[in-house]
């Protein structure tokens, strides 16, 4: 048997922090020297007395979760995942909502990469109780998150997107040019031990001439795809003749003879509609207007953000040079709201752009600067319950939730101004490694999946959480605190009573 070349030890692009980075031989050499060592041992207690640990401010996070949270599962995984989906809701029932999970094992090679559908247990709003939310086991698996089904992916899931249209369909990007796609409830459920063959995609989609790792979206109006790659170039694909009506439960037409579980065996090839040539560098991620399958923007590694129509050729509607001071991870649009794009990048920034006025003198112009991570910015989201409302993970192993309608207000707590970054009202800190992706849940208003890759921090694995922040943080402020004198009338009463 063909032992498979060692998957997921170090990745060529090791900018978007995805991977552990290979030891600096200089810095090992100094340190084995007595002045290096001392020289270490200095640095490290001026930055231990600057700032807490990872450990301290995890501790201080936790003891604030029945507080701060609504509801909280905490998922401990064997091997990181580097994106994390919500798939279509399954079932409904009093306390709690059944919904599909996407998530993926990157692994050393020992056993296959796979591509992983879960079923998750979705506790709804003022059910689950505050003393039980914080009281898990960090090594554990979450009773909330059951594995379903597996597909034994060829090579590493560096990303997964879902078609809005039809959420049973996937996309996935690889280590290669090609983009995958799997009809995952018709898949057959595999068992990954090393030497098993690969499972066939429903489809491919060829077109890049170089690997595409990490840009992908799916269009929320009609079946098309977007991947952006080293190639420095955008792709549109139309997947429409492939899948049946979504009315009809939309599952992609198979090939008719093949092995199934043999990649190359009659998967489907769909060439490209299209192909945009404009960035100067790697295309780190794209994403579709919400309004319009013809209109796309994408973001790279030459730090600028582009406009695409597909209607007016493959040439940029506009280019945005110097979006931010460096590369480019990410980008998101606006579903409620078409001029309003979002950026993250590795200056450690979230910039918002409004479409109509993209540039002063050709360089960038944001409307608003959103600055609280402390290092490189990997995904931005926004929020669909919330106009104004967006979700940022980064390196810092902190997911940050804005509202860009409270930049310039000042908020005060018992007649104190706190000084928080303008925009910034909750930070997410149950990580304690790099978020690389995170997901809003269309179905259950203000719930987030996350995940990281805790490579360095505990050197392996993941750290998969689904979690809602209390409602008593983004409801409007006379509401709550209405609620709350309600609440204190009541154990006032409660009190009185008990005295009698």
């Amino acid at each position: 048997m063909e032992t498979p070349p060692q998957q997921g030890v170090v990745k060529k692009k090791e900018t978007r922090g995805r991977k552990p980075k290979p030891k600096d031989d200089k810095k090992e050499e100094h340190s084995k020297t007595k002045e290096g060592r001392k020289t270490q041992q200095y640095q490290q207690q001026q930055q231990q007395q600057q700032q807490p640990s990872v450990d301290e401010k995890y501790t201080q996070w936790k003891s604030l979760v029945p507080v701060l949270y609504d509801w909280l599962a905490n998922h401990n995984l064997v091997w990181p995942s580097l994106s994390c989906r919500w798939g279509p809701q399954l079932e409904q029932a009093t306390y709690k909502n059944r919904q599909r999970l996407y998530l993926s094992e990157q692994t050393d090679g020992s056993v296959p990469n796979t591509l992983v559908i879960a079923n998750c247990e979705v506790v709804k709003p003022r059910v689950a109780a505050a003393e039980h939310i914080s009281q898990f086991n960090e090594e554990a698996r979450s009773p909330f998150v059951k594995k379903f089904k597996t597909i034994i992916h060829p090579g590493e899931v560096n990303r997964i997107r879902e078609l809005p249209q039809n959420s049973k369909i996937v996309a996935t990007h690889t280590d290669s040019p090609d983009v995958l796609v799997w009809d995952v409830e018709n898949q057959p459920n595999r068992h990954a031990v090393l030497g098993a063959t690969n499972s066939r995609p429903d489809l491919i989609l060829t077109g890049h001439q170089d690997n595409a790792e990490f840009a992908l979206a799916m269009c929320p109006t009609e079946p098309y795809v977007l991947s952006g790659g080293k190639d420095k170039t955008v792709v549109l694909w139309s997947i429409e003749d492939h899948i049946t009506s979504a009315a009809t439960g939309g599952s992609i037409i198979k090939p008719k003879s093949g092995d199934a579980n043999d990649k190359n065996a009659d998967s489907p090839a769909v060439g490209p509609r299209g192909v945009y040539c404009g960035h100067e560098d790697t295309v780190e991620d794209v994403t579709f207007c919400p309004s319009s399958a013809q209109e796309f923007c994408s973001v790279g590694d030459d730090s600028c953000l582009i406009l695409w129509d597909a209607r007016v050729g493959s040439s940029p509607v506009v280019k945005v040079e110097k979006a931010h001071n460096a590369d480019l991870h990410c980008v998101d649009w606006n579903p409620h709201d078409d001029n309003l794009i979002l950026t993250g990048s590795a200056d450690n920034s979230i910039r918002m752009f409004d479409r109509r006025n993209l540039t002063t003198n050709g360089v960038g112009s944001p409307i608003h600067k959103f600055e609280g991570h402390k290092a490189a910015v990997l995904c931005v989201q926004w929020s669909p319950d919330k106009s104004s409302v967006f979700g940022s993970s980064a390196e810092d192993g902190l997911l940050n939730i804005w509202d860009y309608e409270k930049v310039g207000k000042k908020i005060e707590r018992s007649g104190k101004s706190i000084s928080a970054p303008p925009g910034l009202f909750f930070q997410h800190a149950g990580h304690r490694d790099k978020v690389v992706d995170f997901h809003w849940n269309a179905y259950d208003p203000w719930t987030i999946v996350s995940v990281s890759d805790d490579c360095e921090s505990t050197g392996g694995g993941g750290t998969l959480q689904i979690w809602r922040m209390s409602d008593l943080i983004y409801r409007p402020e006379e509401e709550v605190l209405a609620e709350l004198e309600k609440f204190k009338s009541h154990v006032v009463a409660c009190a009185s009573k008990s005295e009698k």
